[in-house]
């Protein structure tokens, strides 16, 4: 366990960057042969915004290294964490830390972003794509993306998880967001049954319905069982789903200087205004 652990440490920069786009090429494919959603899209043009969001995210993500790696030393140093206070397997450990990132960095980050005014306008960037497929998994306003990073923070200063336990979580979150946004389609008793335990394609497309109440339901990333637990979990007619925003179905969703524009634009109202 420990070697297999190590490996997510020492993990080089240029794989993980290529985990990104291996994954994202892989669910991009499956899209062109288990389509959820026929699109009438040029699916070059559309990737174009969200992978140029995707690039300013890597960027970012590089300098908030920075800050991660002081938390770990920091933490590693002082022994402060709830996982310093118990003696449980390596296994134990690492479930602990994986269920506190996903509630904390994953679903209680999502929540804000749909709940508190502010928050919302950012997240909204990620709402107005009208043709949800892998790429969209990518569609994050950078300021989006730093709140999500801050929470993970303080779900590692919660815990006190090693640095490996967190590489580990954020090559699975990876791996759920391409898997979640896909334009795939599952048999839906298979859907339905994962759904029960795990985040599936057809749940996360519920939230990406262009209206209330259903773009307020399924904020889980990985886990669905904090939707069930937290009562914002839902699963209805997949055929009824329309994509994008109502609030900023006016913007042009394949303009990236529109887009970065939308938390500051004031044409785009609030759904609390």
């Amino acid at each position: 366990m420990d070697a297999f652990l190590n490996f997510f440490e020492t993990m080089p920069t240029w794989m993980k960057a290529g985990w990104i786009f291996l994954v994202l090429s892989v669910f991009w494919i499956f899209e062109g042969y288990y389509q959820l959603v026929s699109f009438q899209y040029k699916k070059w043009k559309h990737a174009k915004v969200n992978f140029f969001l995707l690039a300013l995210v890597m960027i970012i993500n590089t300098v908030f290294g920075i800050a991660t790696i002081g938390v770990f030393t920091w933490l590693n140093d002082s022994q402060f964490g709830l996982l310093h206070l118990i003696q449980a397997p390596v296994w134990v450990e690492l479930l602990i830390a994986i269920l506190v990132l996903d509630l904390i960095a994953q679903y209680g980050a999502h929540f804000l972003l749909h709940k508190v005014p502010t928050l919302w306008r950012l997240h909204i960037v990620h709402h107005s794509d009208k043709h949800v497929d892998a790429t969209t998994g990518t569609r994050h306003h950078p300021i989006d993306f730093i709140f999500r990073e801050t929470l993970a923070l303080v779900a590692v200063i919660i815990t006190g998880m090693p640095i490996s336990f967190y590489f580990f979580y954020r090559i699975l979150s990876v791996l759920f967001t391409y898997w979640t946004h896909a334009n795939i389609s599952l048999p839906l008793k298979l859907d339905k049954a994962l759904s029960t335990i795990i985040v599936t394609p057809n749940m996360h497309k519920f939230h990406h319905h262009f209206e209330l109440p259903w773009t307020d339901s399924n904020y889980g990333n990985m886990l669905s069982i904090w939707d069930r637990i937290f009562g914002t979990f839902q699963y209805g007619d997949v055929s009824k789903i329309q994509y994008g925003i109502d609030i900023a179905d006016h913007t042009d969703d394949e303009n990236i200087t529109v887009q970065l524009g939308i938390p500051f634009n004031k044409s785009v109202k609030s759904k609390n205004t």
